[in-house]
């Protein structure tokens, strides 16, 4: 609230409602929490301009071997019915996998990381490929 300066008398006026930001268009690719407009790349920490940023993407992530669940059932049952030969099914393995895709994307001396964690092998690949895509919009 301001007061006009020459009359101290009068009602007081609103202060000026600081205008939002200039709209950088609809979000193209979002990879975790970094969202890619046209123009601007937006992180947690802050917006950065797209041309000119650097992506890179480094798996921190492996396969592990295991039993999957229903076949240490189906093993359990089975025990009781074919006296060990259901033991067989302990030999089949899935694979799961575990860890994190790291996207860093870089923009002059600012850098924000995004830690993706993995579920599928699928996964990966796509984030890959997301960010393969937002390098090349960044190099337009």
């Amino acid at each position: 609230m301001s007061i006009p300066p020459g009359d101290p008398w009068s009602a007081p006026t609103p202060a000026p409602v600081p205008s939002a930001p200039a709209a950088s268009g609809p979000v193209i690719v979002e990879i975790a929490e970094i969202q890619v407009t046209s123009t601007v790349v937006r992180t947690p920490v802050g917006d950065f301009p797209l041309a000119g940023s650097h992506w890179q993407v480094t798996d921190h992530w492996f396969a592990q071997r295991r039993t999957p669940p229903w076949a240490k059932i189906l093993a359990f049952v089975g025990i009781c019915v074919t006296a060990g030969l259901s033991l067989l099914l302990l030999l089949i393995k899935e694979s799961v996998p575990q860890g994190t895709v790291h996207v860093t994307v870089t923009s002059g001396p600012r850098q924000y990381v995004a830690r993706i964690p993995i579920r599928h092998e699928v996964d990966a690949t796509s984030i890959n490929q997301q960010v393969n895509y937002v390098r090349s919009l960044a190099a337009l």
